[in-house]
């Protein structure tokens, strides 16, 4: 403990208050995007966009190094993938629910087998294990200004729709007779969460992404003070910064994935929490 934090005051190592920044600035997303994904039920939508940013990272690597796109970085194909993929599971939710569950699966398993294959293809050594599972102490400054711009955002919209946001959220047709236009505020919540995932990407990896979409805001769930939606997002940001935080103290402590570690709290949180709830009265 008392080495972590003496390194983080250390001008000489700024890449560990980018990855204290960066938890902190994550839990907003985490927080507040993860409690709608939650109360929404649409996690397994959320899952097959993180899953298929995979190919769009693959593409851009595979193009970059073969100089057919120089330059094309990274978090641009996450980008078009993760739009791609959140505009087609929407289109298919609200035309053929019936087949939703076939065309996440789908969705999740080809962008990441489209990925795999740039990567096997392109020139050089790609380790996918570095997007697979994130690494943030390799957190930049340009990351911690595009997730503060999203921060805002985030908030803005959750501000000024909440009315919307919460109708829509819990009862679907209540809310269409109060015209509220469901429609769009659950396809624009699908691409908000797209842009959260190839941000968040970086932090705990495509595959643990999810997990801190979920587990925070399941844990806040739980808490019996929570009775709204905005008291959920509330407290799930709090436990995702302190998840972070912890995941952070103890990474560097003991020299594991952070990502990794973050994760595991945040899991052990929520058992404990659906373990107390489930025994209360």
């Amino acid at each position: 403990m008392t080495s972590f934090f003496s390194v983080l005051f250390n001008p000489d190592f700024p890449f560990i208050r980018n990855a204290l920044f960066a938890g902190l600035l994550s839990s907003v997303l985490f927080g507040v995007i993860g409690s709608l994904v939650t109360v929404r039920r649409i996690a397994s939508l959320a899952g097959a966009v993180s899953h298929a940013v995979l190919g769009g990272i693959g593409m851009a690597l595979f193009l970059s190094a073969t100089n057919i796109v120089p330059g094309f970085p990274p978090l641009l194909g996450a980008l078009i993938f993760a739009v791609l993929s959140a505009c087609t599971i929407g289109f298919v939710s609200l035309k053929a629910k019936q087949r939703e569950d076939t065309v996440i699966n789908a969705i999740w398993a080809i962008g990441m087998s489209i990925g795999v294959l740039f990567m096997a293809k392109t020139p050089g050594y790609t380790d996918p294990s570095a997007y697979l599972f994130g690494n943030i102490l390799l957190i930049s400054n340009r990351d911690l200004l595009l997730l503060g711009l999203l921060d805002v955002v985030v908030i803005a919209l959750a501000r000024r729709f909440y009315p919307q946001i919460e109708a829509s959220s819990f009862d679907e047709e209540f809310a269409r007779v109060r015209r509220v236009p469901v429609t769009a505020v659950f396809l624009i919540l699908l691409l908000i969460t797209a842009l959260a995932i190839v941000l968040l990407q970086s932090f705990v990896g495509i595959v643990m992404v999810i997990a801190m979409l979920t587990l925070p805001a399941g844990a806040a769930s739980s808490v019996k003070t929570v009775q709204s939606l905005s008291a959920m997002m509330l407290v799930s940001c709090g436990f995702s910064a302190l998840f972070s935080v912890i995941g952070l103290v103890l990474g560097w402590a003991f020299d594991v994935p952070v990502g990794a570690v973050t994760v595991i709290t945040a899991g052990a949180a929520f058992l404990i929490a659906s373990a107390v709830r489930m025994r209360r009265p």
